[in-house]
């Protein structure tokens, strides 16, 4: 009995202590990862290392980009596949939430391709924006590669346990996120102030956690971690010689609670990796290889204490657990909250969802792009629910309660001259579906733009334009001279005070977005005068026209390009006609005429950084001998010539003149630098009065042109300067021009 008595208690004595072993064996490991912003990439670096040695992670917190790194993680990524994922990132799109230009309808795509800053400007009262960004492209980019998590709400349940950490933006307490949707939380945690919207999650408007607790190891730790591995990619106090702006000394304050705090912790941190990035700022997304290079380097530098945690099981690495993502996706029910004017029906229509039907993620992501793009939303959230072999979808809107805006933008060309342009827009000015905008444009030519707008879509819209516009150019005398006028003037230019107001009525309707058919009625008071010849054959301003002019005119076009004025891919059509029915006729010779013009460019990509863009355009009139004034003039460079004129390099502004044309050239696009590019053009063209009546249409070109330039892709439009030179002058002419064209 003794001897079974002594067996049993050696037999207990060796269980506890292997217990004891075993427990001593695998402590439970913590991962946190501090927010930076583009410093994070450097937290893919070392996980990529603590991958390679097979350690095994028992939890992850992070924080703002510790967060979205950490997240992607604990949902089963390994760090050689974020690697992949973020090298295929554009992120000015992410933070900027850049949307594609073909998800805008051509009225959206006219305010971002011509306004700077837009302020909300309701009961006259201007506010500033709460964000740049409402984030949209950082949630659809999470939604998608989380996919595989979604129908997991408790975050503890993820292949890894995970939390992250905000801040509530109403009382500056911090809020532990580790349930509900989990793009939804990394979004509120990685949620900059000023530079993304706020979220909104169970009642509490939530932003970056880095406000209150930038490096949560005493929450990972109450989880019940041995030890803590931790990744710090926060900056360091700045030297009186880098404190040299407002910005950067707003950053310093926000930094001394966060060093302090960082003294505390990283002593509280078993494993401590700290990378070299004190040359990247939290912008440098540009810079991500080589922050994830740091970031390796960082870690192998404690790769020996690394290397003697838990491993995980080889059958269970990580990088085999996320599958490649799906391609399709199969929408059982779309159920839709937070609607007020807009019905389901006109959500899905944007989205381009049915029920129970089969769409990919590149096809959502367009449709939810189409919704954004009509900026009648504050917030758009969606989420996918597994049924069956499909998912149903949830969605949540928060309509825009703001309809009126401030517009802003500046420009300089050699034909405008300098222009501030103010603009006023208003949605629901009259009806629920419409939209009324006034541009005045202030500078050293006074002009304005004004557009009013009942959208039906692609049934008959409605619309009203209005639009005054005056210069003043010396261009070539021949053109408006009789032969004796030149004769005994002996002028070759002479300057003149060009003006134009127009008033349009039209019905419009949409095949696509960009595609949109235009009829209607117009006014034009057409003015050109001069005091050139005020001393040579007159006492008083010499008058070329001064007549009101009515017409009926259709529009059509098609646009694809990528980019309006850097474009890489797409096709441009434009082409429109006016019959001029009547004229209060200045000069008592006037017929009723038609004009008729279009034109046509393509462009596609080649190596990467070269595009090429051939293009074509021509156009001619009937019966219009004696109304010159409407005739086809090219020469100089713009992208907002009104009535006939044209671009055409190597000559100056409105040089060639007659009432047809046919033009052909060559841009050849090289993109240096991202946003800097190098442009080789070349144009043709014959020019002559009654061309198409004649075979010299389909001949030699009379005329030509050569331009070599360089532009830059701001923030306030193209900055451009371009080299132009023609064969038949042997003359050369610069161009220049800033900003957005208006």
């Amino acid at each position: 009995m003794k001897q079974v008595l002594t067996i049993i208690i050696v037999l207990i004595s060796l269980q506890l202590s292997w217990s004891q072993n075993t427990a001593q064996k695998k402590p439970k490991v913590g991962l946190v990862l501090s927010g930076g912003g583009a410093k994070g990439f450097a937290h893919i670096g070392a996980l990529k290392v603590i991958d390679s040695l097979g350690v095994k992670i028992d939890y992850v917190a992070g924080t703002s980009m510790g967060a979205v790194i950490g997240s992607l993680y604990a949902s089963g990524y390994s760090g050689k596949q974020l690697d992949s994922i973020f090298k295929g990132v554009d992120f000015d799109d992410i933070i900027n939430d850049n949307l594609p230009r073909e998800a805008k309808t051509s009225y959206e795509r006219e305010n971002s391709e011509k306004y700077v800053v837009t302020l909300p400007f309701d009961r006259f009262k201007l506010k500033l924006p709460s964000a740049l960004s409402r984030g949209q492209n950082t949630f659809d980019l999470l939604t998608r590669l989380m996919l595989n998590t979604c129908n997991e709400n408790d975050f503890s349940k993820l292949p890894i346990p995970f939390f992250c950490i905000a801040t509530n933006v109403e009382n500056g307490t911090q809020v532990i996120l580790d349930s509900g949707n989990l793009p939804l939380a990394v979004k509120a945690s990685s949620a900059l102030p000023s530079l993304f919207q706020a979220v909104l999650i169970n009642d509490e408007l939530l932003i970056d956690g880095g406000v209150v607790n930038n490096y949560p190891i005493d929450e990972l730790r109450a989880k019940g971690m041995d030890i803590i591995i931790g990744v710090d990619v926060q900056d360091g106090l700045a030297n009186r010689t880098d404190l040299s702006s407002a910005p950067e000394i707003l950053f310093q304050i926000n930094n001394f609670r966060t060093i302090n705090d960082m003294k505390i912790k990283s002593k509280k941190t078993d494993i401590y990796i700290k990378p070299d990035i004190t040359s990247f700022t939290i912008v440098s997304f540009d810079d991500g290889r080589k922050i994830i290079k740091e970031g390796e380097k960082a870690a192998i530098h404690n790769s020996f204490s690394l290397d003697k945690l838990p491993k995980i099981d080889s059958n269970k690495l990580k990088k085999e657990f996320v599958k490649p993502l799906p391609d399709t996706l199969n929408l059982k029910e779309i159920y839709i909250s937070g609607k007020e004017n807009y019905t389901s029906s006109y959500i899905k229509s944007k989205l381009k969802l049915k029920q129970n039907s089969t769409t990919t993620f590149k096809k959502f992501n367009k449709g939810t792009n189409n919704l954004i793009a009509t900026n009648n939303f504050d917030s758009f959230f969606y989420e996918f629910k597994p049924n069956d072999d499909g998912y149903d979808l949830f969605i949540k809107t928060t309509e825009s309660k703001q309809k009126t805006f401030l517009r802003l933008a500046l420009h300089y060309d050699d034909l405008y001259d300098s222009a501030l342009l103010v603009n006023l827009t208003r949605k629901k000015l009259l009806f629920k579906n419409d939209i009324g905008s006034l541009d005045l444009i202030l500078g050293d030519n006074i002009r304005y733009n004004l557009n009013y707008y009942i959208d039906k879509g692609v049934y008959w819209s409605v619309g009203f334009n209005s639009r005054y516009n005056e210069f003043e150019k010396n261009i070539n005398a021949s053109g408006l001279l009789t032969e004796d006028q030149l004769e005994s003037s002996n002028l070759n230019k002479i300057n003149i005070k060009y003006s134009d107001f127009t008033n349009q009525f039209f019905l419009q309707t949409q095949f696509r977005k960009d595609f949109p058919l235009r009829l209607g009625i117009e006014q034009k008071k057409l003015e050109i005068n001069t005091e050139t010849l005020t001393s040579v054959l007159s006492d008083t301003k010499t008058t070329f026209e001064n007549s009101n002019l009515f017409s009926l005119f259709g529009q059509i076009s098609f646009d694809t390009f990528d980019n309006k004025f850097f474009p890489k891919r797409g096709v441009l059509f434009n082409a429109k006609a006016h019959y001029y029915i009547f004229s209060s006729d200045f000069n008592d010779n006037f017929t009723p005429f038609s004009t008729y013009d279009a034109s046509l460019a393509y462009t596609f990509t080649v190596f990467d950084k070269f595009s090429f863009k051939p293009y074509t355009s021509a156009g001619f009139t009937i019966n219009a001998r004696n109304n010159i004034y409407l005739n086809y003039v090219l020469g100089g460079y713009a992208n907002n010539f009104i009535n006939n004129f044209k671009s055409f390099y190597g000559y100056d502004y409105l040089t060639l003149a007659a009432n047809s044309y046919i033009k052909g050239g060559l841009d050849v696009d090289y993109e240096i630098f991202k946003k800097s590019h190098i442009i080789a053009s070349a144009n043709y063209a014959n020019v002559e009065d009654d061309l198409f009546k004649t075979s010299n249409w389909i001949s030699l070109p009379t005329y030509s042109g050569y331009a070599l330039g360089y532009s830059y892709d701001s923030f306030i439009g193209p900055i451009e300067v371009k080299y132009t030179y023609s064969p038949e002058l042997s003359q050369q002419y610069w161009f220049f021009n800033i900003g957005y064209w208006f």
